[in-house]
């Protein structure tokens, strides 16, 4: 611990607004507690959720940084009482419960994952929210798997592309939305078999035309596309709820639901157990961590900026043309 400096340069909320509330500071750099790692950040991500926050929508959890970033990757710089299975200078890229705009974070080492071979520490960085937020809704809450059809919206988004490359990898048929052609043509070069613009169509009527019906949807959008969702789903099918862009209510149909034996689910990450995403980190080493080390998937860079540019960083995220991921470099 005596090697480490006193001081950090981070990335606070001064408080909640716009992409200008974002405002690079320097704060004493954090020590980790029983159970943690403290991580010499090298790249984080960019996330919606680090925007909700930042709107003052979506609070840290007890005991976490008030600091916005929920990803890293870097070396191990100090190991709190009780961690084994690693050393000072081990390479790690860890879903972290906030504070990692910064030089320096604390994470629950269960939350930790070797870095996958051959890759940087960019890419990744790029790699715990998302594919956390895809396992465990995608697999484990909508039980996907080979040979069933699933329809992803937001495909073109970190977690989009995410779960496209995963459900492709396990066998799925894949249909998702987008906005513009452009990320119609780079969401299919990543595996969808379908692409489907929905402000130029009835997204809806398109995917029940290609498909018949699909088993599992991944929604981040919900307002008045979940009853489109549950009635697209064939008997038995489950609709994954992550994030509700468009609203946080809806009017569904309960007798669709119990005609089709439908499970409607959904969850957040951030305030779940360190238990819990201990469970997911180890169902990510060994079902997907082969996967990225085989190049058979990859997480999709879109932009990098400077940590202390990460209010311009947000502002990209927010004008939504990105496909994949908005990173910060440290």
């Amino acid at each position: 611990m005596s090697a480490l400096p006193a001081t950090m340069t981070c990335v606070e909320i001064k408080k909640p607004g716009g992409p200008e509330a974002l405002v690079p500071t320097t704060r004493p750099v954090p020590q980790p507690k029983d159970g943690e790692i403290l991580i010499k950040v090298a790249a984080t991500g960019v996330n919606r959720p680090d925007i909700a926050q930042r709107a003052g929508l979506y609070p840290p959890p007890p005991g976490a940084s008030d600091l916005p970033g929920l990803e890293a990757a870097g070396t191990v710089a100090a190991l709190g009482a009780s961690v084994s299975g690693w050393k000072i200078g081990d390479e790690i890229c860890a879903l972290t419960p906030g504070g990692s705009y910064a030089e320096y974070c604390t994470v629950p080492a269960p939350q930790c994952l070797p870095l996958p071979k051959g890759f940087d520490m960019l890419l990744a960085a790029a790699l715990p929210e998302n594919y956390f937020t895809v396992w465990h809704n995608l697999f484990e809450r909508g039980r996907l798997s080979a040979g069933e059809s699933v329809l992803i919206h937001g495909g073109a988004s970190g977690i989009g592309t995410t779960a496209i490359q995963l459900a492709k990898a396990f066998g799925a048929t894949v249909f998702t939305t987008v906005r513009t052609p452009e990320k119609a043509k780079a969401v299919r070069a990543l595996g969808a078999d379908h692409a489907i613009l929905y402000k130029d169509n009835d997204w809806a009527a398109e995917v029940k035309k290609l498909s018949g019906g699909v088993d599992v949807v991944l929604d981040m959008v919900a307002g008045d596309y979940l009853p489109k969702n549950l009635q697209l789903l064939k008997p038995d099918g489950r609709c994954v709820v992550i994030a509700v862009q468009l609203g946080a209510t809806a009017t569904i149909s309960a007798g669709i639901v119990m005609v089709n034996r439908l499970t409607l689910t959904g969850s957040t990450l951030r305030p779940q157990s360190v238990a819990s995403k201990g469970r997911m980190a180890q169902g990510l080493k060994e079902k997907v961590w082969p996967l990225l080390e085989a190049g058979t998937i990859k997480p999709i860079i879109y932009k990098t900026f400077r940590l202390t540019d990460a209010a311009d960083a947000h502002a990209e995220l927010e004008r939504a043309d990105h496909v994949g991921k908005v990173m910060l470099t440290v």
